[in-house]
């Protein structure tokens, strides 16, 4: 029986989500070890990869289950107890045996976090730290990601993909209270590719942005910390 679970993670805890061979201490690896001690021993098939830092309030991931676990809430309920404090599982609920979290993906939800001011060891882990953030600037510039580019120049290199073109279909800023929040949602991303529109917003005017979506100028742009990024939700 194939199930859909929508979780929520701190990613400052984790080396990222992707399973990887030189540590255990991955969020899709955390999971797979407590499913395996629930005879469980499925992989675990999240709709995208977030690297070391990055938070997810609203990740999906599928994996096939025995059926004596029929009973799904109570399996919901040992997973929670068993995989506090750092994940939690929000919701999970029968998938179609052909359900596949990453590839029937229609829409991916990012937002990230920004406070002007100096970092504070209450907030460090959860929202990244800027001085002197123009607001006004940032909420104009963002809304020139919105369309379908090649972002080949907003992508870590080394990164092996089909294709660089995605499609943005909305990006704009917003305040809550003392946070700057930005919001991305569009068909896919990138590898780094969020964290390096933030920094390409914060140190680049509008004139060098959109040079660098049109791939005409590549510009030197530091990443923006992976702490204030938190993958929101993904819709099918």
């Amino acid at each position: 029986m194939r199930i859909k679970m929508t979780l929520s993670y701190k990613g400052s805890t984790f080396l990222g989500s992707q399973i990887q061979k030189s540590s255990p201490n991955t969020v899709n690896g955390t999971l797979e070890l407590l499913l395996q001690k629930l005879n469980i021993n499925s992989k675990v098939i999240a709709s995208g990869r977030t690297d070391k830092g990055v938070h997810a309030t609203g990740q999906v991931i599928h994996v096939d289950i025995p059926n004596f676990w029929n009973d799904i809430e109570k399996l919901k309920r040992v997973l929670n107890e068993r995989i506090a404090p750092n994940i939690k599982i929000l919701q999970i609920k029968k998938a179609t045996d052909n359900f596949h979290a990453r590839f029937d993906a229609k829409k991916r939800v990012y937002r990230y976090l920004i406070k002007d001011g100096e970092p504070n060891p209450f907030e460090n882990d959860f929202i990244s730290f800027y001085k002197d953030v123009d607001f006004n600037t940032l909420k104009k510039n963002i809304k020139l990601f919105e369309g379908t580019f090649n972002f080949i120049n907003f992508m870590k290199t080394g990164s092996e993909v089909k294709s660089t073109t995605r499609e943005i279909y909305k990006s704009f800023a917003y305040k809550h209270k003392d946070y700057i929040v930005l919001y991305f949602e569009a068909n896919g991303f990138l590898r780094s590719q969020i964290r390096l529109m933030v920094g390409s917003l914060l140190s680049l005017d509008a004139k060098e942005i959109q040079e660098q979506l049109n791939a005409t100028t590549k510009y030197k742009v530091k990443p923006a910390k992976p702490n204030g990024l938190y993958l929101a939700k993904i819709k099918y």
